[in-house]
Order: C-alpha cells, then structure tokens, then sequence
C-alpha cells in the first residue's frame, strides 16, 4: 500500500493535499451508495433468513451454515471502506493530537463487551498503530494472537483474560 522507510507501528506518512480532497470528494457520494447495497444485502440476509428459520426445522444444520455465511459477510464487508476520506480527515492530516483523541474515543466506545476487535488504520494513522496498541492495553486489550495485524492496514485485538 504504503512505500516508506520507517517504523509501521508509527505514524503513516502525511498524504498530499490533492490527494485527499480527491479521496473526500470520491468518498462524499459513495458512501451512501455503499451503505445502501450493504442495507439491501441485510434485508435479504432476514429475508432468506426467515426461509432458513423454517427449513431448519426439517434441515438443522443449514441454520450454523447460514450463521456462518453471515458472520463472513460482516467480517469481510466495513461499513466505511479503508480508501474513504472524510472532511475532518482532510483537516486533521499529519495532527497527531487530533488522531490520539480519535484512538481513545474508539478504544473506549468499542472496546466494552468484546472479546475481540479490529481497529482500522483511518483511527490511528496520525498517531500510528503502536499507540492504538498502547491504549487498548490500558484497558486490559493486546495484539491477537488468532490473527495477524498488518500496522499499515489494521490492528486486531483481543481481551486479556481476567486474573482470579
């Protein structure tokens, strides 16, 4: 993705200025294209579900396959895509206060009652993957074991077990 000469759980690079009002501007009428199809692909997973709900009846196993199809879809499909650029984004490039407050906003909203969590490289990219690791231990999180993090994409956690 990246082609730079420094730690990747650091900060990324400062991107160009054009280039980020292009992304924003790209971005801006996209998303609600995207969110749209993802809602139309929800409505069809309850409505197939509903079939699904009566033929497991007859067919037990097709429900665990169905909840597995699911869980893919939603593991594979972010509701904002990793190349989206919002106007705060485009404000905030290379401020790494503004990317610190952003880590422990997310880390503190969403790390509650997970076992298990991805943080996308738009929260932490002015402040870099170490500190969204740093602050996610403070809340007893570290790096998953079960899958690999990429710094220049994602960082996936996991909770720490609760000592006795």
């Amino acid at each position: 993705m990246y082609q730079h000469q420094h730690d990747p759980w650091g900060p990324l690079p400062n991107r160009s200025a054009g280039q980020l009002w292009a992304l924003c501007l790209l971005s801006l009428p996209f998303l609600p294209v995207w969110w749209a199809l993802i809602l139309a692909v929800f409505l069809g997973f309850l409505a197939v579900g509903l079939v699904v709900e009566v033929l497991s009846v007859v067919i037990p196993p097709l429900e665990k396959g169905f909840e597995r199809v699911m869980d893919r879809f939603v593991e594979a499909v972010p509701l904002v895509p990793a190349w989206c650029v919002s106007p705060g984004q485009v404000a905030h490039e290379g401020d790494a206060a503004y990317y610190q407050a952003r880590v422990d906003k997310h880390v503190g909203r969403f790390l509650r009652d997970r076992s298990a969590h991805e943080i996308p490289v738009r929260i932490y990219r002015g402040i870099g993957a170490g500190y969204a690791v740093h602050a996610a231990r403070a809340r007893g999180w570290d790096l998953s074991h079960d899958r690999a993090s990429d710094p220049l994409t994602v960082v996936r956690l996991r909770k720490l077990p609760v000592p006795a």
